[in-house]
């Protein structure tokens, strides 16, 4: 499953549903099919993204390329090349922060 998160402001962001509830949750928002972070709650939720991102760059400081997993495990017990969460969120990140600039809510569905 795909959840497309989007805006007015800027293009689309998709991501596999588990990363995406990862986001919702790391945003302070229920995981759901659907679901909007309005104008009020972009700062609180760019703020919470970027925490974890700078939490996570500080636990893998210390670790070389090889110490990193190479591999996740999918929902379906599958698995994919391992993805850090900056690589996952930053592009995210970048949406909340145009829609905050342009004063319009973040949407997101299946």
């Amino acid at each position: 499953m795909l959840v497309i998160f989007q805006s007015q402001a800027a293009g689309d962001v998709m991501m596999f549903g588990d990363v995406a509830k990862k986001m919702m949750e790391l945003m302070g928002k229920e995981p759901a099919e659907r679901g909007i972070v309005s104008i009020d709650q972009l700062p609180e939720a760019i703020a919470r993204l970027k925490a974890a991102v700078s939490d996570d760059k500080v636990a893998q400081a210390g670790m070389q390329e090889e110490d990193l997993p190479a591999y996740e495990q999918a929902p379906d017990g599958t698995k994919r090349d391992y993805v850090s969460l900056a690589r996952r969120a930053i592009p995210l990140i970048e949406l909340l922060e145009w829609s905050l600039k342009k004063k319009v809510p973040v949407t997101w569905g299946v």
